[in-house]
């Protein structure tokens, strides 16, 4: 949907017929929240459990050599896997990623993007000031990255030829994707509305082939241009008034001739099988017959399934949550009035954006049949972050506190995968919409009058 946060992920699932070949990974990674370590691919996912000292070995099937994503709750990095990989991880969570440390097979090429990052970030710095840049000093910090990467590179020990090759490409579309987001990234970032780059301003290479499995599997620069040239074609095409983009999207999806790109799209564009969808069920039956990925069609499957459950007039899914104020406040106990509930978290950017509209809308039916809840979904590290936020913005209505962030029952029941989301519940607990307007439309003041809310 327009103007929704995604949840966007970098490593995107997908399927292939390579051969598996097994790999060990060990070692031992301190501090970490919850003991669990995820190692994310396409068409792959493995979640492994330490031990108390936080050690681990695991050894198992990877299906192709490329980049992974390593992940505990609080901390994520790339990682090289391939054929023979013996590697030893060691970090502590709460020093990450100065502690990082590989050993082993596979070793070397972790090591280079470990020291590649910490070079990207440190001369970039923060994403605000790198694109509100002008144009020179722009392209001239971009150099120096590439410069700096290629330098890491050429002074590495890695003696895998075909490793090399393809990171050097990958430093290659480095630069493309920077040349393709500055557009857009510096009218924002600098404020300038309807920013367009001079005539010197380098342009994007056209002749990229935005259909390479190689690159995808390789290659993360890569992968967000993929996503970005696909999403910027549908999106020019999308009229003014139009919420879902699956009708131009599908048709183009069917184009792609890569089985890991063409799974990607189909993954990110299942978000729009959702319950305010009135083609849900088409959407649903296209993707499935379109993706080769067993996992994910089956996540989607699941999905679709309880999205079955949310149409108006069913019981709305319960919840029962920390309030700002004291206590708990349970959807049970609003019964008699409507209650219109906010999805958030302090760092969704949509989210915020929608608040003064919705205090707008707050005041216009205070002391009547209706009850506004705010429900956060910040992790349980930001929970002091919540409350200085709602404190300091004044934030009306009933503000309450997830349990387990994403993972909360409330939000896994109502298959919410990007937020702001808002739902509509009647007087009697029943859903009125699952996918409901937003403060900032129109729709939503004209739904209440609808309803007779007075």
């Amino acid at each position: 949907m327009k103007n929704t946060l995604y949840l966007l992920l970098v490593v995107l699932l997908a399927s292939f017929t390579t051969p598996k070949e097994n790999i060990t990974l060990s070692g031992k990674i301190i501090n970490t929240e919850d003991g669990k370590l995820k190692i994310k691919g396409e068409s792959f996912e493995k979640e492994i459990t330490l031990k108390a000292d936080g050690s681990f070995s695991e050894t198992f099937p990877i299906e192709y050599s490329g980049t992974y994503n390593l992940a505990t709750k609080n901390s994520r990095t790339s990682l090289y896997l391939s054929k023979g990989t013996k590697l030893a991880i060691n970090f502590d969570d709460k020093n990450f990623p100065a502690s990082l440390i590989y050993t082993g097979a596979g070793s070397k090429e972790n090591q280079y993007f470990a020291l590649k990052s910490a070079a990207a970030n440190k001369l970039m710095g923060n994403v605000q000031d790198f694109y509100a840049l002008d144009e020179t000093a722009f392209l001239t910090k971009v150099k120096e990255v590439k410069t700096a990467m290629t330098d890491l590179l050429n002074k590495s020990k890695i003696t895998d030829e075909n490793f090399k090759k393809n990171e050097l490409k990958s430093i290659g579309y480095f630069e493309q994707l920077q040349l393709l987001n500055y557009p857009e990234y510096h009218a924002h970032y600098a404020k300038i509305e309807g920013f367009k780059p001079s005539a010197t301003f380098p342009q994007f290479d056209t002749k990229i082939d935005l259909d390479n499995e190689q690159d995808f599997l390789f290659s993360s620069p890569y992968k967000q241009i993929v996503a970005t040239k696909f999403n910027n074609n549908i999106f020019a095409q999308l009229g003014e008034n139009e919420e879902y983009t699956y009708k131009l999207a599908l048709p183009e999806i069917k184009k792609v001739k890569s089985p890991a790109i063409k799974n990607a799209h189909i993954q990110n564009l299942a978000y729009e099988v959702g319950a305010g969808n009135p083609d849900a069920a088409m959407l649903y039956n296209e993707l499935i017959s379109l993706s080769s990925d067993t996992k994910f069609k089956t996540e989607l499957t699941t999905k679709f399934n309880k999205i079955k459950t949310l149409t108006a007039g069913n019981p709305s899914p319960k919840f029962d949550y920390e309030n700002f104020k004291g206590g708990k406040t349970s959807l049970e106990s609003l019964k008699g009035k409507y209650v219109y509930i906010d999805v958030w978290a302090t760092w969704c950017g949509p989210c915020r954006r929608e608040i003064p509209s919705l205090q707008k809308v707050e005041e216009q039916y205070h002391g009547k049949n209706i009850e506004f809840v705010s429900l956060s979904i910040d992790a349980k590290k930001d929970y002091e972050k919540w409350r200085k936020f709602v404190e300091e913005k004044k934030l009306g209505g009933i503000q309450l506190f997830a349990d387990n962030d994403w993972n909360s029952k409330f939000v896994q029941e109502y298959a919410i995968e990007g937020i702001p989301r808002f739902i509509l519940v009647d007087p009697n607990g029943n859903i009125v919409s699952a996918d409901a307007p937003r403060p900032s439309d129109p729709k939503l003041v004209a739904k209440f009058e609808e309803l007779g809310i007075k």
